[in-house]
């Protein structure tokens, strides 16, 4: 297996489990570890310098998430791609954000604005001098944000719980549709800043949907990493 997780700095025993799980999670998300790979709770161990327990728990939250097979008396896998698992994942946060945006555009106050701003300048950077992995995480900080702006932020824990594969395709659509994303995320702050919950609803949904196009060319560019349709 590749050497591709960095050791951890010293930590609590309390939050290793959360930390272990947060660097396996951007591994997996940015294809450090690739669909398909052979992983083992000691070598993860070894790697981060902690001890079984906190991996064999982050291990179980990944399986539940779809990123790992766990299966007894054979090797863990990073699972593939599954198309029917992003447009279903898809479905379910179309539906969750929407209603979401529809109450944030509402209630959204000069302070929300200031913050999305924040955020809209920082993906502008991102866009310029960083890796894709920063903007992917500035994608997900916008969306959260404005789920939390709507007084649901508990429907980001929903949704982040359901789009693991969709992670994973948004993460290598990046190479050609980062500027499209960001775009879109310009409309939408623009759309909640004139309070046009319809308007905001509709950028959202419209940019949720880009997935349904995207996911082709990805797995035209990448198919070791899907499932077998077949299957």
């Amino acid at each position: 297996m590749p050497d591709t997780i960095s050791p951890l700095s010293a930590i609590q025993t309390a939050t290793a489990t959360d930390q272990v799980f947060d660097a396996l999670y951007h591994a997996l998300i940015t294809f450090g570890l690739p669909p398909g790979t052979k992983v083992s709770e000691a070598e993860i161990a070894k790697q981060l310098g902690v001890s079984r327990q906190p991996v064999r728990d982050a291990f179980f939250r990944l399986s539940q998430l779809g990123f790992l097979s766990i299966r007894p008396q054979r090797a863990t896998l990073i699972t593939k791609i599954s198309e029917k698992g992003v447009h279903q994942a898809a479905f379910i946060r179309a539906a969750l954000e929407s209603a979401c945006i529809r109450a944030a555009a509402e209630t959204v106050t000069a302070a929300d604005l200031a913050e999305l701003d924040t955020l809209i300048a920082r993906q502008k950077l991102a866009i310029e001098t960083g890796p894709r992995s920063v903007f992917h995480e500035l994608d997900d900080l916008l969306h959260k944000r404005i789920c939390d702006m709507s007084g649901h932020g508990y429907a980001w824990s929903l949704i982040q719980e359901q789009k693991a594969h969709i992670d994973r395709v948004r993460f290598l659509s990046l190479s050609f549709g980062q500027q499209n994303a960001f775009d879109q995320h310009v409309t939408i702050v623009e759309a909640l800043r004139a309070g046009d919950a319809d308007a905001a609803e509709a950028c959202l949904r419209d940019h949720l949907s880009r997935i349904r196009n995207i996911l082709p060319v990805v797995r035209a560019e990448n198919p070791q990493f899907f499932e077998d349709p077949e299957q």
